[in-house]
């Protein structure tokens, strides 16, 4: 096995075809698994399991685990596959508006270091030279794993095409048309995949998370701004531009304060920590800086603040319901920095939700998940291992 983290654009996964891939990632999420299982749960034959799953462990993807499985009726026991996590080491790093976070994970996504970067300037040109900064000391500390770094993923806000790596425009970075990929990869000579900040917490979601196993969910982010990832049949599904989940840009209130996207009433017009900021201020006549001091407010009592908090719950109430009313997911996961003021619109997400969800779309169970930006950046590197098991050698 190679020794050094700095070899980039060496290492390709042996899969060779969409089964080794797909049992792979079955492998990888929902293992360890006996060949049998592992059969019914990708949906392949026997013979077909046997045949990919061979290369996987001659290469050392995979390890067999002898007589730890569960014993049959009759015979030997069944022997356990799992992925060994020490085979390959991966970066993600989250784009805020403020700083780059950035974490080393191994083959199963599991954090083994976690740092974070102050962005002073959001030019491209000065977030690269951060982002090359921070995954340098990435690698440095990734030398003492002994195992080669395979790949980089970066998660941005905003409309994010992860076919061509461009950031077509994140609010938050004030970019447009950016080449993310292309050029992160030239700064830190590692493959790089980016996408959307919150598929990307999907990904980690499904394949790691509280959705494995799920054919359908989604995860609504709340905080500075809105956001939702999709899982619809087993895939995080970005549609056709790239936009799909886009629930901060639902209409709840045709009359509601003007969006930065031009409309009005936008879920992301009433609920985004911005939006509840300026309602406060608005209201109250107080000048508070930012959504801590909002929190505080609310939290003394104020009517203005809580009104804000109120109104903000029953627009992401109404969103999630248009999510479960379109698509029925078996689950809703809540999360984003905007959680950490869930006890003051809980009950009016909860209520807006079962008004507006129709039928049995009420059924879908809503959880809140808090997580911070180190599991949003974890997200990044899922979708840089996701890039490295079902890209093409």
């Amino acid at each position: 096995m190679p020794s050094s983290s700095r070899s980039p654009h060496a290492e390709t996964f042996p899969g060779g075809t969409p089964a080794a891939s797909q049992i792979f990632t079955t492998v990888l999420s929902q293992g360890p698994l006996t060949r049998l299982e592992l059969a019914r749960r990708a949906g392949l034959s026997a013979a077909a399991v046997t045949k990919a799953v061979r290369p996987l462990i001659e290469s050392g993807y995979l390890v067999e685990d002898a007589d730890a499985g569960a014993r049959p009726a009759l015979g030997r026991p069944a022997n356990l596959v799992r992925v060994d996590g020490g085979r390959a080491l991966f970066i993600g790093l989250k784009l805020t508006g403020d700083e780059i976070i950035g974490v080393l994970t191994d083959l199963c996504c599991r954090i083994l270091l976690a740092r974070r970067l102050p962005l002073a300037d959001r030019d491209p040109k000065a977030v690269l030279a951060s982002t090359a900064e921070i995954v340098g000391e990435l690698l440095t500390e990734a030398d003492g794993y002994g195992v080669r770094v395979v790949g980089l993923g970066i998660a941005a806000s905003g409309d994010v095409d992860r076919v061509e790596g461009v950031v077509r425009y994140s609010p938050f970075l004030e970019w447009n048309d950016v080449p993310l990929a292309e050029l992160a990869s030239s700064v830190t000579g590692l493959p790089v995949t980016v996408d959307n900040d919150v598929r990307a917490l999907t990904v980690a979601e499904q394949w790691f998370g509280a959705g494995v196993g799920l054919a359908d969910f989604a995860v609504v982010t709340v905080g500075a701004g809105i956001g939702c990832g999709l899982v619809v049949h087993g895939r995080v599904v970005a549609g056709a531009h790239g936009v799909a989940g886009e629930i901060g840009h639902v209409t709840v209130d045709p009359n509601g304060p003007l969006c930065h996207c031009g409309n009005r009433g936008c879920v992301e017009a009433i609920a985004a920590d911005p939006a509840i900021v300026a309602r406060i201020r608005e209201a109250t006549g107080v000048e508070v800086a930012d959504s801590a001091e909002a929190v505080d407010l609310a939290r003394r009592g104020d009517a203005g603040a809580r009104e804000a908090y109120a109104r903000a719950g029953e627009a992401i109430g109404r969103g999630i319901a248009t999510v479960a009313n379109l698509l029925g997911p078996e689950l809703v996961l809540i999360s984003g920095e905007g959680l950490a003021a869930y006890d003051l619109f809980a009950e009016q997400i909860r209520d807006a939700f079962a008004a507006a969800a129709f039928g049995s779309a009420a059924q879908c169970d809503v959880q809140t998940r808090p997580l911070p930006f180190e599991e949003w950046a974890r997200g990044a590197a899922a979708t840089a291992i996701q890039s490295f098991i079902t890209a093409p050698n």
